[in-house]
């Protein structure tokens, strides 16, 4: 198989601006979310399906709590 194109679950994080636990928390709670290929005990994601995601999910703004 393949992996050309996937990124681990740091790198996928990091590619949609929020921590590893809120992509576990993605991946457990919304139907939406792209599920992981693994590759033994490591998740594996398609970072065009992470893109497609993020395009239809936009980050919410954060608001400065100053």
């Amino acid at each position: 198989m393949d992996f050309t194109g996937h990124v681990t679950s740091e790198q996928a994080a990091e590619l949609l601006g929020i921590n590893r636990q809120s992509l576990y928390n993605l991946v457990n709670r919304d139907p939406d979310f792209p599920k992981p290929t693994k590759l033994g005990r490591t998740s594996l994601w398609r970072t065009e399906d992470l893109r497609a995601w993020r395009k239809k999910h936009p980050a919410k703004p954060r608001s400065d709590s100053s």
